[in-house]
């Protein structure tokens, strides 16, 4: 007997293909069982069976038994999961540690140096393009933060300054420490305030909310979200919060004429009106 086609694809989430999926479920339904019997079972060839088994042990899925002919005995599905989790692990943190091995060796600095050399080959203004996808968003300004110098200036939304904490709050803080000004503009509500409690530490962040009170040019606060590096380089979401992570969509440059003379200015200014939050809640909290 094999599992539904739903716990069936349940396994494949945790890494197990096709025949493995087949040969561990029936497994478990007879206990101990040879190769033959097992591929008869799931219509698996017979020939593919024994290599399936083999993968399945090393995985922890599966014992070998010494016998004539070779049987082989399911392991219980939780220790099962225990034993594919750990080797993850195991994997996981060989990988880490030949990164860290790499990132400090001779190899990253000669790549270094040819990215400098590149990179003065190249007219800053074509040093541009699109970012599609939360994920993608976000790994390109981690990039940003880390190359900071001088100062980060970050306009964002309410659902923004949580996703600004969940993803760099670490990076920003290693740039506070190194000496870069970091300020944040957000509207500050019940709604992100483990972020701006927490952030508040590493950043100075200011309350955009009421902004159409102090500004008599506009008619509502304003409402996007960018990221300025040093007056160098940034990062400006094309898109609004509503969409899908996945249909999230950003322009990045290192234009430093859109940059300094462009968005900074527009920065400063939504920064001189803006209020500091107070108290535990912030301002007029609903």
């Amino acid at each position: 007997m094999v599992a539904s086609q739903e716990t069936l694809d349940k396994l494949e989430d945790i890494g197990l293909n096709m025949y493995e999926r087949k040969i561990y479920s029936a497994l478990l339904g007879r206990g101990v069982s040879t190769a033959g019997e097992l591929s008869e079972m799931t219509n698996v060839p017979r020939s593919r069976a024994y290599d399936v088994l083999e993968s399945l042990a090393e995985k922890g899925f599966v014992v070998i038994k010494s016998s004539k002919p070779m049987e082989y005995v399911s392991i219980p599905p939780e220790q099962a999961i225990e034993n594919i989790k750990k080797q993850h692990e195991k994997d996981l943190e060989e990988k880490l540690d030949k990164l860290e091995d790499f990132k400090s060796s001779e190899a990253v600095e000669e790549l270094e140096g040819l990215y400098d050399q590149g990179v003065e080959l190249v007219d800053p203004a074509e040093m541009s393009g699109s970012l599609k996808g939360n994920h993608q968003i976000h790994q390109h300004m981690g990039t940003m933060f880390q190359d900071a110098e001088k100062s980060i200036k970050i306009m964002t939304s309410e659902k923004g300054l949580n996703d600004i904490y969940e993803n760099h709050s670490d990076l920003l803080k290693e740039a506070k420490e190194e000496g870069v000004n970091v300020r944040v503009l957000a509207p500050v509500t019940d709604e992100n305030q483990e972020a701006f409690q927490s952030l508040s530490d590493v950043a100075e962040i200011r309350h955009v909310g009421d902004l159409e009170e102090k500004l008599e040019e506009v008619n509502e606060s304003p409402d996007g979200r960018f990221a300025i590096i040093d007056d160098e380089a940034l990062t400006m979401a094309m898109t609004h919060d509503e969409v899908h992570a996945t249909q999230d969509t950003a322009f990045w440059s290192k234009s430093d004429h859109m940059a300094d003379n462009m968005l900074s200015p527009m920065f400063h200014m939504l920064w001189e009106h803006a209020e500091r939050p107070e108290g535990p809640s912030g301002p007029e909290m609903e």
